[in-house]
């Protein structure tokens, strides 16, 4: 395998945390909007088998030709021909809000193994006081992290302006991943871990 491409955004500074949570043992994992593929890349030094599926054909082309060890599909992960219960692990960064959340999260959790960890990384707006309050607050150290580590990302990465609240994505995982563990993080991400039944 290559070494991936030298780069951090605050997408990157979620993979160290996404990584840790395979399981130990991981057969199978699924990285679910895998872009240029540079997350799938580091999970198939854990797990045995390593998929990435994207929908725009440029991120795919990148990602076949940077990294032969992962098996990269171009499509819509929630139509493609996935296997049922066949991941141990599946994980997805700042790709569902592209996406209608709880039949993205249910698509997941239907294709996670019995004890398979689900571990969503995204992105949502800002709605209440409190929430404003903390992204003027983080917004200096947001500025200064992306400076010092020189924030940069593949070019032509799709982009899309998240429509659900905060608020919304944590009620709507809590009823799709029932005791789902969501976290907020100071670089604008919130996290969703799960581990089915």
């Amino acid at each position: 395998m290559r070494e991936e491409r030298p780069y951090w955004n605050t997408n990157v500074a979620r993979h160290p945390g996404i990584l840790r949570a395979a399981p130990p043992g991981c057969g199978a994992a699924l990285d679910v909007g895998c872009g240029d593929g540079l997350l799938a890349a580091k999970l198939a030094r854990r797990c045995g088998r390593v998929v990435g599926v994207d929908s725009d054909p440029g991120m795919v082309a990148r990602a076949r030709a940077a990294y032969g060890e992962v098996t990269f599909l171009e499509g819509d992960f929630l139509t493609l021909d996935l296997p049922d219960g066949g991941f141990d692990f599946v994980c997805s960064v700042t790709a569902v809000h592209h996406m209608d959340l709880t039949t993205a999260l249910a698509r997941m959790r239907e294709l996670l193994r019995p004890g398979g960890v689900l571990v969503v990384a995204g992105l949502a707006r800002e709605e209440t006081a409190a929430d404003w309050a903390r992204w003027v607050a983080a917004a200096p150290l947001v500025r200064a992290v992306k400076a010092l580590r020189r924030a940069s990302g593949p070019e032509s990465m799709p982009t899309a302006a998240p429509v659900m609240s905060y608020r919304e994505v944590r009620e709507a995982a809590g009823q799709v991943l029932p005791g789902v563990r969501y976290r907020w993080h100071i670089l604008r991400r919130y996290s969703l871990t799960w581990q089915k039944p």
